[in-house]
């Protein structure tokens, strides 16, 4: 059996609370997104944008995977950091992300951290496992079915951020 490791070494393991998650058949350019803003941000704001981007209400900004993207009048102030009005609602990966940060808050939980002052300190998107499949066609032919997947890790750590 392999060994999954953190990217990240943290030095007091007794104030974070970590979770990982292993092929996730998610896009890699949302869930890039989607982290870079998480990042830095307490756990329970991060829970709350997540929900509202499931239900359409906030939009995501989009830095780095931007091109022939919309831009979105209904981006808050809060990211005023990125400078850019372009987004979009990544819903599936928001949900993959939400089942994540929801994993590590009753990780958390379980050790005894106050939920309420922990924050992300570290999250990041790996490229996973590429799915190679073919489906037979008509005529001895083949059409490729392929998949990509992405490795996602998040360690909180209790405290101000």
């Amino acid at each position: 059996m392999p060994v999954w490791k953190y990217s990240v070494k943290v030095e007091d393991e007794s104030k974070v609370a970590k979770a990982m998650m292993r092929d996730v058949p998610i896009s890699l350019k949302e869930s890039y997104e989607i982290a870079k803003v998480l990042r830095g941000m307490k756990l329970k704001d991060a829970i709350n944008l997540l929900e509202e981007v499931i239900n359409y209400k906030t939009p995501i900004p989009y830095v780095r995977y931007k091109l022939g993207v919309a831009h979105k009048r209904a981006l808050p102030n809060r990211f005023e950091r990125w400078g850019s009005p372009i987004g979009r609602y990544p819903v599936k990966a928001a949900k993959a992300l939400l089942k994540l940060l929801r994993n590590v808050e009753n990780n958390a939980e379980f050790k005894r951290l106050d939920v309420e002052r922990t924050y992300i300190y570290h999250i990041a998107v790996h490229k996973g496992m590429y799915i190679k499949r073919w489906m037979p066609r008509a005529f001895a032919r083949a059409t490729p079915k392929f998949r990509t997947t992405v490795n996602v890790e998040v360690i909180v750590k209790e405290g101000g951020a």
